[in-house]
């Protein structure tokens, strides 16, 4: 009888060893991650489903009867059940990030126990560095911590289209099960969180000692804050919160704005507008949201999407501009408002459909910028 070998998937690890255990160092991609990896969560016979809380509906981004099913439950599991709102909001987070493209969604590593035995191949003798070989068998790794951040990215990889993506991992070869158990409650049985208002607080000044960046915080809260802001409690502030509005995006917009004192008319101007740039841009998107007021208010439309507030932004300094050219406060409601009135009768609400023309022309912040100064430019739709 001919012996077949397992298929194995090979990935770049280092071995390490702590107090006589061994246990590797990988990285694996978001596909490996969905092949291997099985979710369970401890469930006794008189308990229904493995998931709680949270939101399940037309209004959720996750398929919720697809990913519970991919959750076993079993009296021999030890992982707690899963919090639907906690995968709804990571899957907002890496929707962020990938937005932002600027900060990882899943940058620590996450715990993993395999069933099978692993094998180990050195790029050297005596080398830590080399290949490990997983058995390329579904539900082959279980999760020890970080059952929440992988199953966000299982419910959200249909999204990642050929975005490269790869997960640190700390995998451990058939560690007994009581060692598994006895590592979960470890690492969950104490909590040490900052308290959520406290969170709050540290989105302004305190967290960030560039003053670009701290002068767009400062305006992102406003967005966020006041009450005559139309974005008022839209705003996820470092992941706290209801909102639904991404904040890195609009803060590095705002930081690339505030960086750039030539395209605020130099030096002094720039400076006089970072000191009223909360009272601008809260007016602005005032006058924005009155203007497309159906594509603001309706729930089909991309009009608070990131790519969107951002080019709103961008295009800041060449409403400033007309402004100066009127002789008007920069800051003034009602002259914002006759600044941008043209993008009512060129652009209009229906541009923000989703599925309409928003989908169609595959808008981008540079595409939706260029149409928004144009408007300016050529408020009557003179050919350019």
């Amino acid at each position: 009888m001919r012996f077949e070998p397992k298929p194995m998937i090979s990935v770049a690890a280092i071995r390490m060893q702590q107090f006589g255990v061994q246990f590797y160092q990988a990285s694996l991609t978001a596909s490996d991650i969905d092949k291997l990896v099985r979710f369970e969560v401890l469930s006794y016979i008189d308990q229904a489903g493995g998931v709680r809380g949270g939101r399940k509906g037309p209004q959720s981004k996750i398929n919720w009867d697809l990913l519970e099913r991919r959750i076993a439950s079993s009296e021999k599991a030890y992982q707690r059940q899963i919090i639907r709102k906690k995968i709804e909001e990571l899957v907002l987070y890496y929707e962020q990030c990938r937005q932002a493209r600027d900060l990882p969604s899943i940058p620590g590593a996450v715990i993993i126990s395999a069933d099978e035995k692993l094998s180990f191949d050195p790029i050297e003798p005596g080398s830590v560095l080399g290949r490990l070989k997983v058995p390329e068998r579904e539900g082959v790794l279980r999760a020890i911590d970080g059952q929440h951040r992988l199953l966000a990215l299982h419910a959200d990889i249909d999204r990642f289209g050929d975005e490269l993506f790869t997960v640190p991992a700390i995998i451990f070869d058939r560690l007994p099960e009581d060692h598994v158990v006895q590592m979960f409650v470890t690492i969950n049985a104490k909590h040490t969180r900052l308290n959520a208002s406290h969170l709050v607080t540290l989105s302004g000044r305190q967290l960030y000692r560039d003053e670009a960046l701290a002068a767009a915080h400062d305006v992102v809260r406003a967005l966020n804050d006041r009450e005559e802001s139309p974005l008022h409690g839209d705003i996820k502030l470092l992941g706290v919160g209801k909102g639904r509005v991404a904040q890195a995006p609009l803060a590095q917009e705002l930081k690339k704005l505030f960086a750039n004192d030539e395209v605020l008319g130099g030096a002094r101007k720039a400076e006089a507008f970072r000191e009223d740039s909360k009272r601008f841009f809260v007016n602005y998107f005032k006058q924005i949201s009155n203007i497309f007021e159906p594509a603001w208010n309706g729930r089909k439309y991309s009009i608070k999407s990131a790519a969107a507030l951002r080019a709103f932004i961008r295009v800041a300094p060449d409403v400033v501009e007309k402004i100066d050219q009127q002789h008007a406060d920069r800051a003034d409601s009602r002259a914002i408002g006759r600044v941008i009135s043209p993008w009512g009768r060129r652009i209009g609400s229906l541009r923000f459909e989703t599925d309409g023309a928003w989908k169609r022309q595959g808008t981008s912040v540079d595409g939706f910028s260029k149409e928004l100064r144009l408007a300016l430019q050529y408020p009557e739709g003179a050919v350019v």
